[in-house]
């Protein structure tokens, strides 16, 4: 039987050069692969690098790099003297970036709570019915709040004590994205003394914090001055932010100082017209006084002027106000208090009361009465204690006359208009703004008192650089025909003439109308502020008596 050899018999070269033809396009496809996938690789590279390579340092930077605003110190505000009427002081509130908690969601309710214990708060007060609406959120809450905006620092706690924020900061090293941060408190060593001078700040308001970020204010941590010469200055003493670029580690915190952008600027000084121990006189000399049971008054004025400059020299209203509470952080109970009482301690009732100023106004009248010559310095009235108005409709019918009192019902006798001031004769008043019979004497007048009442600046804001400086009102017969229907009568004169009726002014136009007659005839425009110094000292501005008319 014959037998096969089991070995591959050699190909012959026809064959040979088939096999190399039959396994080129398996070798083409892989070098036509692998070039592709390196052209993939590099067009790739290409894009990464120099197409979005910008766009990608961009947030590799924001990563590891942040740009943190330095707080510029507020400016100081001074008595005439130079003796400090507030202070900065250190005050520390606990943050968090959001974007620097731990990736894993339990690590980040662990930080969290953790936190809440520290500061003996809530970690959360989410879907929780709580009795006092006021109540603060909880860590969470406000964490959640600021998710939007991951690397601005929400404020979890402000102003917190000094041994808790340096607890806070140790624990900070095993608490991701938590931190503190050094605030300045404005603190206010005399308080009510001088607090509605000097008013308060408070946090920025939700309502119009765009305008205020327009400001370069940052609502998050920025307060703002409301009140007083706080609120006036507001723009001098802010001062002017810096800023600096640093470097962070994973965990969020400060590795290094990358650049210093901007060196912040120091709010300038306002040095005020006020004199401390006048001050401190005028207010121990009025509660003194309130406190007479012949006055037994819940509120009173003081008010200080030199009549030759408009500066202020002293200014109390009382019942008044701590404005520490505010600079701390004002409770809900206090805020109550103070709102709800109806004294109205937290009104400057010096320039924001509108009050009938009573007899101190017939110094008006007599200007008015002696430049329009209805009145002579020798021109005598007589005051009997009281006096008959006939009515208008029934001159003849005398029990429908009108009485009219003054307040020494045993009268004056005859007085000129020297004596009908220095006695505040309510009759020699009534006959020299109103008229009366006796020889058709018609008297200034109400048009003649409401010219003179708006010379002496009665009927306008004063201008004082503080808020809420109220106008008055000064009355006129047209007034009163459009507000009430009715038609002025010669009562209504004669009440305005004494300073009744519908005529309110505020204490501090009662006084410079008084400085009117002291100094001959110049309405000064009354201010608190006497010039403005930078943080070395230097004069910035001054500020000189300024004559309305």
């Amino acid at each position: 039987m014959r037998s096969y050899d089991r070995k591959r018999t050699p190909l012959h070269g026809w064959q040979a050069s088939a096999a190399m033809v039959l396994g080129a396009p398996r070798a083409v496809i892989l070098g036509l692969t692998i070039v592709g996938l390196l052209a993939g690789f590099t067009l790739r590279l290409w894009n990464l690098q120099f197409v979005r390579g910008d766009q990608y340092r961009e947030r590799a930077e924001e990563q590891r790099l942040r740009r943190v605003a330095i707080p510029a110190p507020r400016g100081v505000i001074y008595d005439r003297n130079g003796t400090p009427l507030v202070r900065n002081t250190p005050s520390f509130n606990v943050v968090v970036i959001p974007a620097h908690l731990p990736d894993d969601p339990d690590e980040v309710d662990s930080v969290l709570v953790r936190l809440a214990l520290l500061l003996n708060m809530p970690y959360t007060t989410a879907g929780l019915t709580r009795d006092d609406e006021e109540a603060p959120p909880g860590v969470r809450d406000i964490v959640d709040e600021h998710a939007s905006v991951p690397y601005h620092p929400a404020v979890i706690k402000a102003r917190v004590d000094r041994d808790t924020a340096l607890l806070v900061a140790q624990e900070a090293l095993l608490m991701p994205g938590v931190s503190v941060q050094v605030d300045r408190l404005r603190e206010y060593p005399y308080g009510p003394l001088l607090s509605q001078v000097l008013g308060y700040q408070l946090p920025i308001p939700e309502e119009g914090s765009e305008e205020y970020i327009e400001q370069g204010y940052d609502p998050a941590t920025d307060r703002i001055g409301v009140a007083g010469v706080e609120a006036s200055y507001e723009d001098v003493l802010r001062g002017k932010k810096g800023s600096r670029l640093i470097e962070e580690d994973v965990l969020g915190r400060e590795v290094r100082v990358v650049d210093e952008r901007a060196v912040a600027v120091p709010g300038e000084n306002v040095v005020l017209t006020l004199d401390l121990d006048l001050q401190e006189f005028a207010e121990k000399t009025l509660r003194e006084g309130m406190a007479r049971p012949v006055v037994d008054s819940p509120r009173g004025v003081v008010i200080v002027m030199d009549p030759q400059t408009g500066e202020v020299l002293a200014l109390v209203s009382l019942p008044t106000y701590d404005n520490n509470l505010f600079a701390e952080g004002i409770s809900a109970h206090d805020w109550q208090r103070l709102s709800e009482d109806p004294h109205r301690p937290l009104l400057n009732h010096a320039i924001s009361d509108e009050l009938p100023p009573g007899s101190v106004f017939k110094i008006v009248v007599a200007a008015g009465a002696l430049q329009e010559e209805t009145l002579l310095p020798d021109t005598q009235f007589l005051c009997e204690g009281s006096m008959l108005v006939p009515n208008k409709w029934a001159p003849e019918v005398a029990w429908r006359a009108q009485p009219f009192y003054c307040w020494n019902r045993g009268g004056h006798g005859w007085l000129d208009v020297v004596g009908g001031i220095a006695h505040s004769c309510d009759i020699f008043f009534y006959k020299t703004g109103g008229g009366f019979d006796e020889n058709d004497y018609e008297g200034l007048g109400v048009a003649g008192i409401a010219t003179y009442a708006q010379q002496f600046g009665f009927g306008e804001p004063t201008g004082i650089e503080l808020p809420f400086d109220v106008r008055g009102h000064v009355p006129t017969a047209d007034w009163k025909r459009l507000t009430f229907g009715e038609t002025w009568t010669t009562g209504d004169t004669y009440n305005l003439s004494i300073g009744q009726g519908f005529l309110t002014v505020s204490p501090l136009q009662m006084l410079n109308a008084f400085n009117v007659i002291a100094n001959g005839g110049t309405v000064y425009r009354p201010h608190v502020a006497r010039r403005i110094t930078d943080h070395e000292g230097n004069v910035v501005q001054t500020f000189e008596p300024e004559a309305i008319r």
